[in-house]
């Protein structure tokens, strides 16, 4: 079974239709203990300093993995995609491009799955067939969100971890399956979180910070909505695998993501939002326009390389969690 590496969440159901075990390289690379040593790799290869952490960890990453090819997102997630992309066919690493539309149009989502689909050498019947068995899978991802804002049983990292984890399953689908079964049946079992603790929304990409949600917690505050993780656990309903990443709201910006963001803001009673940021992403200028629509205390952290918050990031968080408690 080879492996197939990927920038950002795909439309997975076809690597694993065609045999091929999927592998997210941002989750290779975050929980890699030498998750540092990777970015300074890839800066002594010469990737600039004024470099995305992520893109530099996934240059580093894609080497050290034995990988038959990686699918790269050339629209849809990093600007930086496209020369990323360059310098690992430069390392002799296979890339298999693939785009979300920025218009959101469900024909030209369709044609690139079905180019997709087309290399791989699979066909509909045999993506939705691998569909149907994630989509039961995915509900208990979504059994473990709403055990985490409504029955307050599942941490604020817990939460995270087993929705980012649904972009590829932890590489085997089945084993992932009985670990969430595990844990559903654990967590039902505990004393519930103080209700008093604030509820706060996480929105825009996972952290690189190792312990952002442990330190929250520590402060007295609980993250009940992790935006961009939970969409990787396809939360909307659908009929066929091209009306589901349609739905998927991360690739097609800002606005695409306000509405689902608002909503569940609401749904959840959440007290204030933080807005995760990288260092030298694009996605950083969008913050104006949440700032602009989100009428609750908002914000807004910035994160560089791998590692434990800093003293200014964790002082940051402090002064804004005392603000809510006042």
């Amino acid at each position: 079974m080879g492996k197939i590496g990927f920038t950002t969440t795909i439309p997975v159901e076809v690597i694993i239709a065609a045999g091929k075990q999927p592998v997210d390289l941002n989750n290779i690379f975050i929980t890699s203990k030498e998750a540092g040593k990777m970015v300074e790799l890839a800066e002594e290869a010469g990737y600039p300093r004024n470099t995305c952490g992520w893109i530099k960890g996934l240059y580093a990453v894609s080497q050290e993995n034995d990988l038959e090819a990686v699918v790269a997102v050339m629209q849809g997630d990093c600007s930086n995609t496209q020369a990323l992309m360059e310098t690992l066919q430069l390392k002799g690493i296979k890339i298999i491009p693939f785009a979300f539309p920025f218009e959101r149009d469900k024909e030209m989502l369709k044609f690139n799955i079905e180019r997709l689909m087309d290399y791989f050498e699979v066909n509909y019947s045999e993506v939705m067939r691998v569909k149907k068995e994630l989509d039961e899978i995915r509900k208990l991802c979504h059994k473990i969100d709403e055990m985490t804002w409504k029955d307050n049983l599942v941490s604020s990292f817990e939460n995270h971890y087993y929705l980012v984890s649904s972009s590829d399953f932890n590489g085997s689908p089945a084993n992932y399956q009985e670990d969430l079964e595990r844990f559903i049946k654990e967590a039902k079992k505990r004393k519930p979180y103080d209700d008093k603790m604030l509820r706060l929304a996480y929105i825009g990409v996972p952290p690189i910070f190792t312990d952002f949600y442990q330190a929250l917690e520590e402060m007295g505050a609980r993250v009940v909505y992790n935006e961009v993780q939970r969409q990787f656990s396809m939360p909307f309903s659908s009929e066929d695998i091209f009306e589901q990443y349609l739905k998927y709201t991360y690739p097609y910006g800002a606005f695409a993501r306000l509405d689902d963001i608002l909503e569940q803001i609401s749904l959840r009673r959440v007290d204030g939002v933080i807005h995760y940021t990288q260092t030298f992403c694009f996605r950083q200028i969008e913050d104006l326009i949440y700032r602009e629509k989100i009428k609750i205390p908002f914000l807004t952290l910035e994160g560089d390389k791998p590692g434990k918050l800093d003293a200014r990031s964790r002082m940051r968080l402090e002064a804004f969690i005392n603000m809510l408690k006042r």
